[in-house]
């Protein structure tokens, strides 16, 4: 039996990028919340767009700088809770 905690749900990520070396991490952090590492292994700063997208609400759309080197977490909260979690990551050189 599964502790009343357990609420993994699948995420799907789209990724676009363009110059810029990025690795992401995704982590669903509650049964409504999802979030993502952005990760920038390049030498110049990248901005990024993230959008999370939940069934039938609407997208939520997170705009964040990373710059060389670092790395930035992007989370986003729905009214109901994730069976779904679609997020599409673009990122290009700021």
């Amino acid at each position: 039996m599964l502790p009343v905690t357990a609420f993994a749900y699948p995420i799907e990520v789209e990724k676009q990028y363009q110059g810029v070396k990025i690795d992401y991490a995704t982590h669903d952090v509650y049964h409504d919340t999802g979030a993502i590492t952005v990760n920038n292994f390049g030498d110049v700063d990248a901005k990024c767009s993230v959008v999370f997208t939940n069934g039938p609400e609407a997208p939520r759309t997170r705009r964040v700088q990373v710059g060389a080197g670092k790395s930035v977490d992007v989370s986003s909260k729905f009214n109901r809770s994730i069976i779904k979690l679609r997020i599409r990551l673009t990122c290009q050189p700021a």
